[in-house]
């Protein structure tokens, strides 16, 4: 926002009067004979000697070299976008599951934790790169690069976002046109180094162990901030200190984090509004002990959360969103080993159909209602969270994608997939007839 300057009025200064009413009159007659001639005059000066050029060269030299450093060291210097004017590329509705799935292309997206794609563009990651794609051959369609470490991408609205490290934490947020690869609104913020990026529709949150904060839809300003703040302007507004976070879950209005505070003698369950009054003091949904230890929120409705406490055996625990009350609890059957520790960059893998979330919890894929965030049905041996194709699940396990009845889990049968000597967790995700699955640091496209 320009800043306007205020310009004043000189003050016009009156001739002196000579006392007799008249101004500019001569009245003290020609000097007198003994008065001394007056000085002659001096010739102009010309800035034109051997001095007057070596300082103008100092001065351009000068003035060359600051403009060449801020050049230099400035985000424009740093920073490559290649655009384009293409339409997006058109994709053929699957309406009927294949025989067989090979792959027909693959890139390098360590900066995806997901699939990650806008429309009809799949977008990666590496490096500083990130890239538009056509989905059925992998094309560029557009490129922006950084010369800083990419931290992560994701799908928000209609932009994809990316955030770069900075050196202190992965703070610079951009967002970016799916189609032409144009930059839009940027924001440089406090997100920790690790953040991960979350929408719910009309926000974008930064994931933390100590600080979070949320950037609007239109123009990324930040609407709120949780926790450690670096500035702290004035003191008292956030409802609890040292505290640390252990993961995140968000929908359209309300965010659900995990928090262990000193003075708790369990975890915390606490559901924030993302856009608050004052940014930096934050409005409290609810906010409950949860009664263990290790604790995982998995999934939050428009008025349920969920989440998952170790033990024997582990418990599915579901509360009010708006009041923190208890309302169910479902005993699990877990290995121990599938909720170990706290999950990277506190996102728990889910995916979200028209039908059920889908929970990958390590060892297997657990079905929730949408309604009420109850276990509906479990698949055993999955890798990954799965998707959609043709109106079934398709959850990944070795060796294929299995296809099930979205709402009472029957198995319906098996898409041979060849990954190579691949065998770690999937994320994946279909757009058109095409499923994306991100192996490590890889995206693999297959038709």
């Amino acid at each position: 926002m320009g800043q306007s300057e205020q310009i004043e009025e000189s003050a016009l200064l009156a001739p002196e009067s000579n006392g007799h009413g008249t101004v500019g009159e001569d009245v003290l007659g020609p000097p007198p004979a003994d008065a001394s001639e007056p000085p002659p005059d001096l010739p102009e000066r010309s800035f034109r000697t051997r001095g007057d050029f070596i300082a103008v060269a100092l001065i351009t030299v000068v003035v060359l070299v600051t403009a060449s450093l801020v050049y230099a060291f400035s985000d424009a210097r740093a920073t490559t976008s290649q655009t384009t004017t293409a339409p997006a590329p058109e994709l053929p509705e699957a309406t009927t599951l294949p025989p067989t799935l090979a792959e027909v292309w693959r890139a390098p997206s360590g900066g995806t934790q997901a699939p990650t794609w806008i429309g009809t563009v799949v977008v990666t990651g590496d490096g500083g790169d990130v890239v538009g794609r056509d989905p059925l051959t992998g094309a560029e369609r557009w490129r922006y690069s950084r010369n800083l470490p990419l931290c992560t991408i994701t799908a928000a609205w209609d932009k994809a976002l990316a955030s770069f490290d900075k050196g202190t934490g992965c703070s610079e947020v951009t967002s970016l046109d799916p189609v032409t690869g144009n930059r839009g609104p940027q924001r440089n913020g406090d997100a920790e180094r690790g953040s991960r990026l979350l929408t719910e529709g009309s926000h974008v949150l930064t994931t933390g162990k100590k600080y979070v904060e949320v950037y609007r839809k239109d123009d990324l300003v930040r609407s709120m901030e949780y926790g450690q703040l670096r500035a702290i302007v004035n003191p008292g507004k956030q409802p609890r200190v040292g505290c640390t976070y252990g993961s995140f879950a968000v929908t359209t209005g309300k965010i659900a984090l995990v928090e262990r505070c000193p003075d708790d003698p369990a975890d915390r369950l606490t559901v924030l509004k993302p856009n608050p009054e004052k940014s930096d003091t934050p409005e409290v949904f609810s906010s409950v002990v949860v009664g263990g230890k290790g604790t995982r929120v998995i999934a939050v409705t428009n008025n349920r959360v969920a989440v998952v406490i170790p033990g024997s055996p582990a418990k599915l625990t579901v509360f009010d969103a708006d009041t923190g009350g208890q309302i169910a609890e479902y005993p699990l059957d877990l290995p121990a080993s599938d909720l170990d520790g706290d999950v990277p960059g506190g996102i728990v893998p889910i995916t979200v159909s028209t039908a059920a979330v889908y929970w990958f919890t390590g060892s297997r894929t657990i079905a929730l209602s949408l309604e009420d965030l109850s276990p509906k049905w479990t698949l055993q041996g999955a890798v990954g969270s799965g998707s959609t194709l043709a109106g079934k699940a398709v959850i990944p396990v070795k060796g294929g994608l299995k296809v099930l009845d979205q709402v009472t889990g029957a198995e319906i049968g098996t898409i041979p997939v060849n990954r190579g000597d691949y065998d770690g967790p999937i994320q994946s995700s279909t757009i058109g007839p095409v499923v994306l699955e991100q192996r490590g640091r890889t995206l693999v496209a297959l038709r």
